[in-house]
């Protein structure tokens, strides 16, 4: 009997014991191919030199050291290349284990910054429908993937949510992308009038959508009308990268492609690439000199966060990709695995969208690809989907209640970046076997 308490207490996970590359073997020998890195974390894959080298070095000169007495060589050189590559105006960085936490530390942010500037009263945060922001209660709160929210429901704090901008879906035949984009922004004004302008601390949203929608991106223009709606009523801008930056979808920081800087930026996943457990909450230095000349205190903490083996081994993630230029990899290799996912699946009667950017793309399946239909949801396509690329030996990352909640199904792919094309090819004809067999 295992007495590890698994994610699923009715599944039977086989033993995972080497990576290698794209790959992860199993104690039987299997070897599958990771094609979605994970949660999309694995963006330089398996066993890595570099990094490995890097973590080693680190452990022995030191490998912990608490940030209530000291920073760290790994942790200050992090910082200094992050916010080096940051969009403008994005300075500082509060180093944490993980994703969740850098949602929670960039709530927790948010509303000191208001408490510290005379404006207490603000205190509402507005997300999207079918977002996700992560598992903790504050991240869950902030979130619109109800299943995952629903046992907790009594527990989160009270938020509210708007529509998402996808435009597959919820477009309108008579709209160009253009106005279809202005009216999904504009609910957000709306909402903030509700509630009191004065009374609104932040909206949180992702660049690109990715478990709960699976790879959406927004209408161009989309995130302009967000931040200038922001600007205008004094409300800070979240966005949440933790699953789409650091390179996966083309550009190192997700929010480049929209042109549009956040003021909290949260990150983690591709940051350690799966070495080491890291994330961080990045924020402008306006908010950072309000409280410094204030308090001069930010009222929040992990003991493992700054860990120096983690940003050392983060440090040479970043490193990577930016010296062996992998984000133009990220945009080429996407570009053909794009072209060959339409070449295999443009007809198939059962995946209606083919979507995403760069290494980060989603295929939503229906019952009918004509009215968009989606599979009644008792019968868990995705969760067929996943059980078929498995036992194909492909990982990919499905999910249900893809339109909202409930109803819909898709699956993600984000896989490493080292990916080749020979490796497009094995990925498609896994895809194309998992669909054959699950969604017939």
């Amino acid at each position: 009997m295992s007495h590890v308490f698994p994610r699923n207490m009715k599944a039977d996970y086989p033993v995972a014991v080497a990576g290698e590359g794209c790959y992860i073997v199993d104690s039987t020998g299997k070897r599958y191919f990771d094609g979605s890195g994970g949660a999309a974390v694995s963006c330089l894959g398996h066993g890595h030199p570099a990094i490995i080298d890097a973590i080693t070095a680190q452990l022995h000169k030191l490998a912990f050291a608490h940030t209530g007495f000291f920073s760290s060589e790994p942790a200050e050189a992090l910082a200094t290349l992050l916010a080096d590559h940051a969009p403008d105006g994005i300075e500082h960085v509060y180093f944490v284990s993980g994703g969740s936490e850098a949602i929670e530390a960039a709530l927790k942010l948010a509303r000191q910054y208001f408490v510290e500037c005379g404006m207490p009263q603000r205190r509402h945060v507005i997300a999207r429908r079918q977002s996700y922001h992560g598992n903790t209660l504050g991240a869950l709160a902030a979130g619109g993937n109800e299943w995952r929210r629903q046992a907790f429901a009594p527990l989160l704090i009270p938020t509210t949510h708007i529509a998402p901008c996808y435009a597959y879906r919820d477009r309108q035949a008579e709209e160009s992308e253009a106005d279809y984009g202005r009216r999904v922004a504009d609910e957000l004004e709306s909402e903030i009038l509700r509630l009191g302008p004065d009374s609104v601390m932040a909206f949180i949203a992702e660049p690109v959508v990715g478990a709960t929608l699976g790879a959406v991106t927004a209408v161009a223009g989309y995130f302009t009308r967000i931040r200038e709606i922001c600007d205008r009523h004094g409300v800070l801008l979240i966005l949440d990268e933790v699953m789409c930056g650091m390179g996966r979808t083309g550009h190192l920081f997700a929010c480049e492609a929209e042109r549009v800087r956040p003021d909290i930026l949260a990150i983690a996943k591709g940051l350690g690439a799966g070495y080491q457990p890291i994330g961080a909450m990045l924020c402008t230095s306006h908010i950072y000199k309000t409280i410094e000349s204030g308090s001069g205190f930010f009222q929040h903490g992990h003991t493992y966060q700054g860990h120096p083996t983690a940003c050392a081994a983060a440090h040479a993630v970043v490193k990577t990709i930016l010296d062996e230029q992998l984000i133009g990899r990220v945009k080429d290799l996407g570009g053909r695995l794009m072209t060959a996912l339409h070449e295999r699946f443009d007809d198939h009667p059962h995946i209606g969208d083919i979507r995403g950017r760069g290494l980060f793309i989603g295929l939503e399946f229906v019952a009918d690809r004509k009215t968009k239909t989606p599979f009644p949801p008792d019968q868990a396509r995705h969760k067929r989907f996943k059980a078929a690329a498995f036992e194909n030996e492909l990982i990919c990352y499905p999910m249900g209640g893809t339109i909202d909640g409930h109803q819909g199904d898709h699956a993600l792919i984000a896989p490493p970046f080292t990916m080749t094309d020979t490796q497009i090819e094995e990925l498609c004809d896994k895809l194309q076997s998992a669909a054959s067999t699950a969604l017939n």
